[in-house]
């Protein structure tokens, strides 16, 4: 088990989450950014489906109570382990009573913390991933208990690490597919949509991120039709909403651009006042 001793702003448990159920209104949910999520179960040769936590702007602090393995990518929020500095992308060996803690940001939004063999929560639709209405709990809580596999090693902390790609935080171009509905904008709204920036508004969750900056919009609302993580809808308003990994699965706007999975897990990354744009 892990004892969580200080929750942190928001964190919990994700894998790739739920496929297949968009029929019965459940959201895939699963990690905002699986390339960092599946950078740290491969480094502990975990399968690509184990459940990792997901901490959101750090201050999380947690005891284990069992011996394991972990690996910590994604963000960097100065993690260290009984007030020692350990790096990210790395294999590290935990004892008994050993304590985890996060501190200062130095970059990104979502950090992964994966153990050997994965995070034991409740399996509901197939998956682990926390989502309120499913789950008995969609975010972990001080005291809670989190059930992982005791795991001892002979091999020691590893000193070594995979290179963090900057760019995978850094670059603010997100690649994305023409919309069902993009050939209803003008060319005005096309040139606007493709060569202007857009800054993240303080309304951003793992439901979606809502942009500042306005697009005029005539168009008439849709049919509810399918959306899916990554669907990118105009609003009557103008406002733009990027749909993220706990999004509905139907919607009345505009479906005008489509994220690719890559520029999903780039977003994931990016916070409040930061800019994007999009490029096909």
């Amino acid at each position: 088990m892990i004892k969580v001793l200080n929750s942190g702003f928001y964190a919990t448990i994700q894998d790739r989450g739920r496929v297949g159920f968009a029929a019965k209104g459940i959201p895939v949910s699963g990690a905002m950014d699986q390339y960092s999520s599946a950078m740290a179960n491969s480094i502990l040769n975990n399968s690509d489906n184990a459940a990792v936590l997901e901490i959101t702007f750090g201050g999380c602090k947690l005891q284990f109570l069992a011996a394991t393995i972990i690996c910590i990518s994604g963000a960097d929020f100065s993690a260290k382990i009984n007030n020692e500095a350990i790096i990210l992308n790395s294999r590290i060996q935990v004892q008994e009573n050993d304590v985890l803690s996060f501190g200062k940001i130095n970059f990104g939004v979502r950090t992964y913390l994966a153990v050997k063999d994965g995070f034991k929560s409740d399996k509901i639709w197939r998956s682990r991933s926390f989502y309120p209405q499913i789950t008995n709990d969609f975010i972990i809580r001080k005291n809670d208990l989190l059930p992982i596999t005791t795991f001892k090693s002979d091999l020691e902390s590893s000193n070594t690490s995979v290179k963090t790609v900057k760019s995978h935080f850094d670059s603010n171009e997100i690649n994305c597919f023409k919309g069902p509905e993009f050939e209803l904008l003008n060319k005005h709204q096309h040139k606007r949509l493709l060569q202007e920036s857009f800054t993240i508004s303080n309304d951003n969750n793992r439901m979606g991120y809502r942009l500042t900056e306005i697009i005029k919009n005539s168009l008439p609302s849709i049919l509810t039709s399918a959306v899916l993580p990554g669907t990118v809808q105009l609003t009557p308003s103008g406002k733009l909403i990027i749909l993220m990994k706990d999004c509905q699965v139907t919607g009345g706007y505009p479906r005008i651009l489509q994220l690719t999975e890559n520029a999903i897990y780039k977003l994931a990354q990016k916070t409040t006042n930061q800019f994007i744009r999009f490029r096909l």
